[in-house]
C-alpha cells in the first residue's frame, strides 16, 4: 500500500522513442506529470487527472522531439519531485 510520494528514475535511460515512467502517491488528489525541455518549455502533460492512492506506470513518447536532456515534474497538492532524462536518436 503506496503510503509516500514517490517519483522513481524513468527507464530505459537514455531513451529513444519512449520510455517508462513510475510513481506513486499517498493520497487521493489532482496528479500533474509534466515534460519539460532544457529551457523549461513543457514537452508534454503525461498525467493530469484526479487520481486515487496508488502505484502508477506511463509511458512517455518523444518520436516527435530532438535529442537531448528533458525533466519530468510530478505535482500532487503541495507536493513536487523533479527528475532528468536523456532522449538519443
Amino acid at each position: 500500500e503506496p503510503r509516500a510520494f514517490v517519483l522513481r528514475q524513468n527507464h530505459p535511460n537514455p531513451f529513444n522513442p519512449s520510455t517508462k515512467i513510475r510513481f506513486q502517491v499517498p493520497d487521493r488528489g489532482l496528479v500533474r506529470l509534466q515534460v519539460f525541455d532544457i529551457l523549461g518549455r513543457e514537452a508534454a502533460t503525461l498525467v493530469n487527472d484526479v487520481l486515487p492512492r496508488g502505484s502508477y506506470e506511463t509511458t512517455f513518447d518523444a518520436s516527435r522531439l530532438s535529442s537531448g536532456i528533458y525533466f519530468y515534474r510530478l505535482q500532487t497538492g503541495q507536493l513536487t519531485e523533479e527528475r532528468r532524462m536523456l532522449l538519443l536518436r
